[in-house]
C-alpha cells in the first residue's frame, strides 16, 4: 500500500528549499571531487591560444609543462611581471624544454578581460616568453583544474601527472620587494623535476586575485 503526505503549504516550500540546498551541496562536492589532484593524470585539454591556433595538453607529452592562470588586470600578477619574475623564469624553463603556458580564464563580461590580439600584446610588452598563451574565456579548463587565483600555478611531469599545484612562491602578497625573500615553489620544483628528484612541496596555498570565471 502506497501513502501520499499532503504538506501545508510552508512546510512544503522549507522541503524544496531544504532539497535544493542538499542538491547545490552535492554539485559542489562533484566539482570539488573532479577538480585536478596532484598524484593523478592532468585533466586533458584543448583550448585556443592567442594567435589562433589549437593547442592540446596531450601535444606535449614527454616533456615537463607549466601552466601559469594570469590575468593582467591583476595587481598579484603585474606584481610578478612588472618585476620580470615571472618572464625571467619562462625563458629559463623553456630554455631547459620545459614547456610553458600561461592560461585566461577571465570570462569577455569582465571589466578586465583582454581579446586574444590585447593579451598578446600584453605579454609581449612585459617580455613575456611563455611556449603559448591560451584563451579559456568559458572557465571549463580552469574550473577542470580547480584554479582559484591569478597567478595559479601547476607542474606536468612528462608522463602527463600533476606534480605541483599551488602558488608561485611563499609569500602572498603583491609588494616586489617580497619576490627576493620568499621561496619560489615554481623555480623549487622544476630544477627537483628536472633533476629526476620527487618534488619536496608539491602542493601550496595559491594566492592572488580571484579568477573572474563565466558563471
Amino acid at each position: 500500500m502506497t501513502f501520499a503526505i499532503r504538506l501545508s503549504s510552508p512546510r512544503r516550500h522549507l522541503v524544496l528549499l531544504a532539497s535544493a540546498s542538499l542538491a547545490a551541496a552535492s554539485l559542489l562536492a562533484g566539482q570539488a571531487h573532479a577538480a585536478a589532484a596532484v598524484g593523478q593524470p592532468a585533466p586533458a585539454f584543448t583550448l585556443t591560444d592567442t594567435s589562433g591556433k589549437a593547442r592540446t595538453l596531450a601535444e606535449f607529452k614527454g616533456r615537463t609543462v607549466v601552466l601559469e592562470w594570469v590575468n593582467p588586470g591583476c595587481p598579484f600578477v603585474r606584481k610578478h611581471y612588472d618585476s620580470a619574475n615571472i618572464p625571467g623564469l619562462q625563458k629559463e624553463f623553456t630554455g631547459k624544454d620545459v614547456v610553458w603556458l600561461a592560461v585566461n580564464s577571465t570570462e569577455k563580461a569582465a571589466s578586465d578581460y583582454l581579446a586574444p590580439t590585447q593579451l598578446a600584446g600584453w605579454m609581449q610588452a612585459k617580455a613575456g616568453a611563455p611556449t603559448a598563451t591560451l584563451m579559456d574565456e568559458e572557465g571549463t579548463v580552469g574550473k577542470a583544474y580547480g584554479a582559484r587565483t591569478t597567478p595559479h600555478m601547476y607542474i606536468v611531469n612528462p608522463q602527463g601527472t600533476l606534480v605541483y599545484a599551488g602558488g608561485i612562491d611563499s609569500i602572498p602578497s603583491a609588494r616586489v620587494s617580497d619576490i627576493k625573500t620568499a621561496t619560489n615553489y615554481v623555480r623549487q620544483g622544476l630544477d627537483e623535476a628536472l633533476a629526476g628528484k620527487p618534488i619536496s612541496t608539491a602542493t601550496s596555498q595559491p594566492y592572488g586575485c580571484t579568477i573572474k570565471y563565466k558563471s
